[in-house]
């Protein structure tokens, strides 16, 4: 009687398992997928765990909940866009229509490339505080940011001082905060997506300057 031998590894050799690391990058990578389909209320932690291949206990030893992993990822995209601002803020504003648009294009094609996530990072802020705190404390970096690069070009008399700078820096920010999320979530109204990037600029040149040069 003859029998079918099957393959076995090479001796000294272990089948490949997923390390940590991995795991938490399936996490990552399902979740970020499945924001791109539903809203973060309809995504369950046994989802995440299945599009993982991993059982629901394993999904626990690297998040205490599917919060987490939102939170997980859109620090990620914020600080992202954050590291590239810090880049060319420290460069010299030759160009004010240039700088401005590839200021303003950081957040559009940043959180533009992770929608899904932005979508559900944003919304979130009114049931998870971490996430309005995370929120609330770049933005106001940012802001700040902004209203110091304002001041700079006023007192190089570039810009026209009138309303106070941190006012006009709140209110341009918060305007492209809104109208990202917007078009992001394809709402009605909001500004076409393939607009979106002129028309802040256009208003952020304006604001500033009083011209669109």
């Amino acid at each position: 009687m003859t029998t079918t031998s099957q393959p076995r590894a090479a001796r000294g050799r272990r089948v490949a398992r997923p390390s940590g690391d991995d795991r938490e990058l399936a996490i990552l990578e399902t979740a970020t997928r499945l924001l791109d389909e539903r809203p973060i209320h309809e995504i369950s932690v046994d989802d995440l765990a299945k599009g993982a291949g991993i059982s629901r206990p394993t999904f626990y030893f690297y998040f205490p909940s599917k919060d987490a992993v939102l939170m997980t990822l859109i620090e990620r995209v914020i600080i992202e866009a954050d590291s590239a601002l810090a880049g060319i803020s420290e460069q010299p504003l030759k160009d004010r229509h240039a700088f401005w648009r590839t200021g303003i294009n950081i957040f559009f094609a940043g959180f533009g490339a992770h929608k899904g996530v932005s979508r559900a990072g944003y919304e979130a802020r009114a049931t998870i505080p971490e996430a309005a705190e995370l929120w609330s404390r770049f933005m106001q970096k940012w802001i700040d940011n902004t209203a110091e690069i304002i001041e700079v070009e006023r007192a190089r008399g570039e810009a026209p001082v009138t309303l106070p700078a941190h006012d006009l820096a709140t209110a341009l920010n918060l305007l492209n905060e809104r109208v990202l999320m917007a078009a992001f979530a394809d709402e009605r109204p909001a500004v076409p997506e393939d607009h979106v990037l002129d028309t802040l600029v256009h208003i952020w040149i304006t604001t500033i300057y009083g011209d669109i040069a």
